[in-house]
């Protein structure tokens, strides 16, 4: 079944069809939550909330086409009042081991420079190279212009890089 009709299909109530989209985009949600939070366990308790959220407010999704957009913002937005609750960012065993075995220094200065920017920078990246959202679905999120998205993509880049130089790391974004 096309997603788009799942999408109606949950708006109109039928929690079969809402539990199908969520496992089609679980894996982006994970990713996000991680992305933002560095924690496997926070991540997982994100997920479960912003199922909640997405569930009990899916009457409000204006536009069926953009599920997964509304879905991941709903994600973002968890996720940077987490940020803010905590205000500050421990690195511990734990959290190394949830990166896995092919994690190397050099993706966790990226990380770590991420964790660095503003919250809208940080948001951009994330959607656009972790998640792999058009910049036209970003501009959509976002409510502003395409335009507007692609120079706050360029000037998160540039923040970027200069967070990357600022701690010696060697990758080129």
């Amino acid at each position: 079944m096309e997603t788009e009709q799942l999408v109606i299909k949950a708006i109109k109530g039928n929690d079969e069809a809402f539990l199908q989209l969520i496992q089609t985009y679980k894996v982006d949600l994970y990713k996000t939550a991680l992305s933002f939070l560095r924690n496997e366990e926070e991540a997982l308790e994100a997920m479960q909330e912003v199922t909640y959220s997405a569930y009990k407010n899916i009457k409000k999704l204006k536009n069926e086409f953009y599920f997964k957009t509304w879905l991941i913002r709903i994600m973002i937005n968890y996720c940077n009042d987490q940020l803010k609750l905590k205000k500050r960012f421990v690195m511990n065993d734990e959290m190394l081991n949830s990166l896995g075995v092919s994690e190397n220094h050099t993706q966790l200065e990226l990380k770590d420079a991420m964790l660095d920017l503003d919250d809208r920078s940080r948001e951009i990246l994330t959607l656009k190279y972790f998640n792999d959202v058009k910049i036209k679905d970003i501009a959509t999120i976002m409510q502003c212009p395409e335009g507007t998205v692609k120079t706050w993509l360029n000037k998160a880049l540039r923040a970027l890089r200069e967070k990357l130089d600022e701690k010696g790391g060697n990758l080129h974004v």
